[in-house]
């Protein structure tokens, strides 16, 4: 039980800190670029979403087999 809250303590702020860093570099190349805004109304929110899902479906897999263990632990017990 401890490893599931060490990994929601480290790796959920982490992860959501990269996405943000992720969604700075694309919004500041866009710019750069001069894109118009129909793209942050469309690309953009898209782009964010899709990065979102990645990460939650990364948090996923990696708590998955601690949840698993904890699951096997209480129908033992």
């Amino acid at each position: 039980m401890k490893n599931i809250a060490f990994k929601s303590f480290v790796f959920l702020p982490l992860l959501f800190f990269v996405d943000y860093l992720i969604m700075i570099i694309i919004g500041c190349t866009s710019s750069l670029f001069n894109f118009t805004d129909n793209f942050y109304n469309g690309t953009f929110c898209t782009i964010g979403k899709s990065v979102l899902v990645l990460s939650f479906i990364g948090y996923v897999l990696i708590i998955a087999p601690d949840l698993k263990s904890v699951i096997r632990n209480l129908k033992i017990n």
